[in-house]
């Protein structure tokens, strides 16, 4: 288990070691927070909530200057890849993941900020149990160095959830829980640009 971070808090990502981390992950999970339907034959089923999950890139000028997202799997620098959609939110564990290989971010990047949405404008009363968490898979075991666990429930349809941004010759990762609306990773460029 990581470091457990509350909104505002940071980390440095410099290993133990004094090593630059670099291949890096990032799980984003979500539950449905509306009780359980019953399914067909009386049986107990779930409330999906489909929420997207998108890493915003942005340069030193807070210029958004590429995105991932679902419609765009990978970033245009190769860097970073979305591992596809998740529709329901249903299971354990991450239920979208961006991987990000830091050392291969292009140096116009600054700040990568990460965000989840609801495409289909489902509100954060529908859902609980939203983290996001960030993996070191340069490290064997792939280790978990910081959780951010959002607690925020209300009536917006967006989160910019956290940020991982240059800091000297090496990254930090910050926890924002800041509240936002959209749809799409579109959308939720001018709320993520004034979280940097």
């Amino acid at each position: 288990m990581g470091l457990s971070l509350q909104k505002g808090q940071s980390l440095s990502l410099t290993k133990k070691d004094g090593g630059a981390l670099s291949k890096t992950r990032l799980g984003l999970g979500w539950d449905s927070a509306a009780p359980v339907k019953r399914g067909l034959f009386g049986g107990k089923k779930a409330a999906e909530v489909d929420l997207d999950a998108s890493a915003i890139f942005f340069d030193a000028n807070g210029n958004a200057v590429d995105q991932v997202w679902y419609g765009q799997l990978a970033s245009k620098d190769g860097s970073a890849k979305h591992t596809g959609d998740n529709l329901t939110g249903a299971g354990e564990g991450d239920d979208e993941v961006i991987l990000v290989d830091l050392s291969a971010v292009s140096p116009a990047v600054q700040n990568i900020v990460f965000v989840i949405s609801s495409y289909s404008r489902q509100t954060f009363d529908q859902v609980q149990n939203a983290f996001c968490r960030l993996v070191d898979d340069s490290t064997p075991g792939s280790p978990e160095i910081a959780r951010y666990q959002l607690t925020d429930a209300g009536t917006h349809t967006a989160m910019v959830m956290a940020k991982v941004g240059r800091e000297g010759s090496g990254w930090s990762f910050k926890a924002l829980g800041e509240r936002a609306q959209g749809r799409t990773v579109m959308d939720l460029i001018p709320t993520a640009a004034r979280s940097l």
